[in-house]
């Protein structure tokens, strides 16, 4: 009976699709391309031998099949998730992994998870740090946070914060050097630009030509340039006084505060995508995972209040 079964990816490809009649949307949220779930769609039809789907310009519809499996599909996770629920509340499980970016884990995450340890030492957390897109339930992850545009943030998903200021920070040694003053955005011109190279973004959210044209300065040829891959590199070489970098500000206030970093100009703008936190549907009654969300939340929260 097994073997006669589809494969359990292209379910929850069509189960997403048919829930929001969209393979935009449904890609989205399962954080891989639309083509890959229309590929989804069409080996799931080619192995069911029908339709499932009616394709209309900007728009498709369930068929009377589509129809018919997902109800029985809806049904059946429904009872897998809260069977899984239930053995993992039986077990006594209260371990959660955490799936997020290097740049958020270095420079926001862990620094303040012993706040978390010191109100929840009973949970055992797990940081699953990389660049990478993961597939929450087939990875096994609770809790992912995405950095993306608001259209793209899954359904269910949290803003983290309620804005990501992005201005230029560089070390307090930096505006000590004599001859390089940093009084106005025009002096950047004797200083090094520090860049975040991201080869999936062909314009990051932090990129310098957007800041400069904020200031009116185009044109601005710095005296260097240093590129990084990683938000985390970045900012350590800022904090180095290696040059002056653009950075989000939920990302850089702690480090601001400790005054390993300084903003020298007050322009900024805010940032078009935003840190959003994703709960695996599996796993989202939890009360550990709940305890992790609300302590997620709520220092979010506090650290824009202290701003």
């Amino acid at each position: 009976m097994i073997r006669k079964l589809p494969s359990l990816d292209l379910i929850r490809g069509f189960e997403a699709a048919a829930r929001n009649l969209s393979f935009t949307k449904a890609a989205a949220e399962l954080f891989v391309t639309q083509s890959a779930v229309s590929r989804q769609i069409k080996a799931l039809e080619e192995q069911l031998g029908v339709s499932l789907f009616r394709r209309r310009y900007r728009a498709i519809l369930l068929t009377e099949a589509g129809q018919v499996l997902f109800r029985a599909v809806t049904e059946a996770l429904g009872v897998l998730a809260d069977t899984t629920a239930k053995l993992q509340a039986q077990a006594g499980s209260k371990s959660i992994t955490v799936s997020c970016t290097l740049g958020f884990a270095s420079l926001w995450l862990v620094p303040r998870l012993a706040d978390f340890r010191e109100q929840h030492p009973d949970i055992d957390l797990r940081i699953s740090a990389n660049n990478e897109i993961l597939d929450l339930d087939r990875e096994r992850i609770e809790v992912a946070i995405r950095y993306c545009l608001p259209e793209l943030a899954p359904a269910g998903a949290l803003r983290l914060f309620c804005n990501e200021d992005v201005f230029p920070v560089c070390s307090p040694e930096l505006l000590k050097k004599s001859g390089k003053p940093l009084l106005h955005p025009a002096d950047l011109a004797q200083h090094v630009l520090l860049h975040l190279s991201d080869q999936e973004i062909k314009l990051p959210t932090t990129a310098w030509p957007t800041w400069l044209e904020v200031v009116k300065l185009q044109n601005l040829k710095p005296a260097g340039s240093l590129y990084f891959s990683h938000d985390d590199h970045l900012i350590q070489a800022a904090v180095d006084g290696q040059g002056v970098a653009l950075a989000l500000g939920p990302l850089v206030r702690r480090l601001m505060k400790l005054g390993k970093l300084v903003a020298p100009f007050a322009q900024k703008f805010c940032s078009p995508r935003g840190y959003y936190l994703v709960v695996s549907k599996a796993d989202g009654a939890r009360a550990e995972v709940k305890d992790f969300v609300a302590w997620m939340t709520g220092r979010a929260r506090l650290d824009a209040r202290r701003r």
